[in-house]
């Protein structure tokens, strides 16, 4: 090991357990590949505030809902900012790292999103359809959320809560980018198997559809998964825009396409270093 090599504290929650997912494969594989070139320790989240002072970089990757243990996760937030610290993702996101509010943001300025309000008087702004999607507007993970029948929504639709109609989608695509560089594309073509992915392969359309999503965040280093869905109609709506900690699913690339994301993470990784250098 060089004595030289950048050190990293790799956040995350190894005994995690994702509906569909491995969060501890993922990340041990992907620390031992960036153990090529950084020293590297991992961390769970809870822990990460204590340690980072003795790392060049503080890399979050899969460390769970954050509502889970939300107040050490602000102060984690909090003692980052106050000390510099270097994360990544950066904390500048205005993704699901800020919670939902984005939704209303952006449905309010006419992108490609889910028609998304949060109060009960502009319901008339959503279309008619026979039953809503009622989600926490600091949920993760589809923690919280349910599907509530039209004559039932207006009692339900107060408090901390985001409202959307409920889409019968022909299938959901994420599209998977470091810093504002895309890298790949998955697919669920089964709607109610939201974790069996496949290789996408992007048009043109679908490519600057999710562009347009990062182009608008303010994060200028780290991993963004802008996850959408097809209409009926064949239109791409935004469903979430991931900047905090999205799962990879790198374990369904092929080899060629897994060295790349990780020669352009450790290329990341160096220009953050590089760009905010003491």
């Amino acid at each position: 090991m060089a004595a030289s090599q950048p050190k990293v504290l790799y956040v995350t929650d190894l005994a995690y357990q994702a509906r569909g997912r491995r969060y501890c494969d993922e990340d041990i594989r992907l620390s031992a590949r960036l153990r090529e070139d950084f020293e590297i320790a991992l961390c769970h989240p809870l822990d990460a505030a204590a340690l980072m002072d003795a790392f060049d970089v503080v890399v979050v990757r899969n460390s769970g809902p954050v509502l889970h243990y939300q107040a050490q996760y602000d102060a984690f937030r909090e003692q980052a900012a106050a000390r510099g610290a270097r994360l990544y993702n950066q904390l500048s996101g205005k993704g699901d790292m800020a919670g939902k509010q984005y939704l209303l943001d952006l449905s309010a300025a006419g992108y490609p999103v889910i028609p998304t309000v949060d109060r009960p008087q502009d319901l008339d702004r959503l279309p008619v359809v026979a039953e809503y999607v009622v989600k926490p507007r600091l949920g993760a993970d589809s923690i919280g959320l349910e599907f509530v029948p039209r004559d039932r929504i207006a009692a339900v639709a107060h408090g901390d809560v985001l409202v959307q109609p409920r889409i019968h989608f022909r299938y959901e695509v994420s599209f998977y980018f470091i810093d504002r560089a895309f890298q790949y594309a998955l697919y669920a073509p089964r709607p109610d198997q939201r974790w069996l992915l496949e290789p996408y392969a992007p048009s043109p359309a679908d490519l600057g559809f999710a562009q347009r999503f990062v182009d608008w965040n303010d994060i200028d280093h780290g991993i963004q998964r802008v996850d959408a869905c097809r209409t009926p109609e064949g239109e791409l709506l935004l469903v979430e825009l991931e900047d905090l900690n999205p799962y990879l699913s790198l374990d369904l690339l092929d080899d060629a396409a897994r060295d790349s994301f990780v020669t352009n993470l450790k290329a990341s990784l160096h220009g953050l270093l590089a760009a905010t250098a003491h």
